[in-house]
């Protein structure tokens, strides 16, 4: 199979921007694009293939077609036919809502033996001066607690609140109490699921003029009311190696910031790989079968699917570099 690009979902929401647009150099007629969906299976939202011999071909029919040439064996065998990540850019102009997801457990025994719940990650893209986001709690709360800051409009005073940065990474596992504020542009690589229980929206009205509907007695009990000492992930940067960020029970994310020729030995993997350009330009040189596959193109801004049955990647950077997040699962 071939390295492949997909159609992102532009996805208007009441706080998205223009930051999204402007990154990926496009024009769209998308009014306050929110998020960016790079590559999803969530099948109300499914991306298709752009472009090759796969075009318009939906990421969901490729894995059911391909099965472990194009996710890998494990993963086939416990995701099935839905592609397990959901890759986003998000762009916040203004708060998003206090919000928490529900782990798998909770999701299935509140929404039925399908339902998936939502374990995701950020890494900061870009913040405007005084940029923060919220993710963790400062206080200790239960239930009971969490319902009276509810009622009277203080919830925010027992979040952890983060001044942000390029580069800043956010693990948040389900039941993480969490928003994104105003001025974050954010890459978000999480659970093939779309399952958010909103918990607080400042009183403001949707894009429809009503107010957006709450989840305030669901996420009581969803919330890890823990308090932690730390909730930012810590890594340190370094130029022409693979960097770990997030490794977990659903994805492992690492950084890569290069200026030379990278090679990756996909072959015991077992598992598709993303790559998602967040600065420079560059070309990939995939192996499969030990013949050479016709080199993809990537610049900031888009993203890519590496088959599992790619055994080898030579990732040859532009001139000025190229900065990548990989992912797989």
């Amino acid at each position: 199979m071939e390295i492949l690009k997909f159609e992102p979902f532009l996805r208007t929401m009441v706080w998205g921007g223009d930051k999204i647009a402007r990154y990926k150099g496009i024009s769209t007629d998308v009014p306050s694009i929110g998020e960016s969906w790079e590559i999803s299976g969530y099948r109300e939202h499914e991306t298709a293939v752009k472009e090759g011999r796969f075009a318009g071909r939906t990421v969901n029919s490729l894995v059911k077609e391909f099965g472990a040439a194009l996710v890998g064996r494990k993963v086939y065998e416990t995701y099935g036919n839905e592609f397990p990540l959901l890759i986003k850019f998000i762009d916040a102009a203004s708060d998003l809502s206090i919000q928490v997801h529900p782990d798998d457990a909770f999701a299935a025994a509140h929404h039925g033996p399908d339902a998936k719940g939502k374990t995701e990650m950020w890494y900061v893209l870009g913040a405007d001066p005084g940029a923060y986001l919220y993710s963790g709690l400062s206080a200790k709360l239960d239930p009971e607690s969490y319902a009276a800051h509810i009622a009277d409009d203080s919830i925010t005073d027992v979040l952890a609140r983060h001044d942000i940065a390029p580069g800043d990474v956010f693990f948040l596992p389900a039941g993480r109490i969490h928003a994104i504020c105003a001025g974050s542009f954010i890459v978000e690589i999480q659970q093939t699921s779309d399952l958010t229980y909103r918990i607080y929206d400042y009183g403001r009205l949707g894009l429809d003029g009503k107010p957006r509907p709450l989840h305030t007695d669901l996420a009581k009990d969803a919330i890890d009311y823990k308090v932690y000492d730390d909730y930012r992930t810590r890594y340190k940067a370094a130029k022409d190696a693979d960097v770990p960020l997030v490794d977990c029970r659903y994805f492992h994310t690492s950084m890569l910031d290069l200026e030379k020729e990278f090679d990756q030995d996909l072959s015991g993997l077992d598992s598709f790989e993303i790559l998602i350009c967040i600065g420079g330009e560059g070309e990939l040189h995939g192996v499969e079968d030990g013949k050479s596959l016709p080199i993809c193109r990537m610049r900031q801004g888009e993203t890519v699917l590496v088959p599992s049955s790619i055994t080898g990647l030579k990732i040859v950077p532009g001139k000025k570099g190229m900065r990548l997040l990989t992912t797989h699962c």
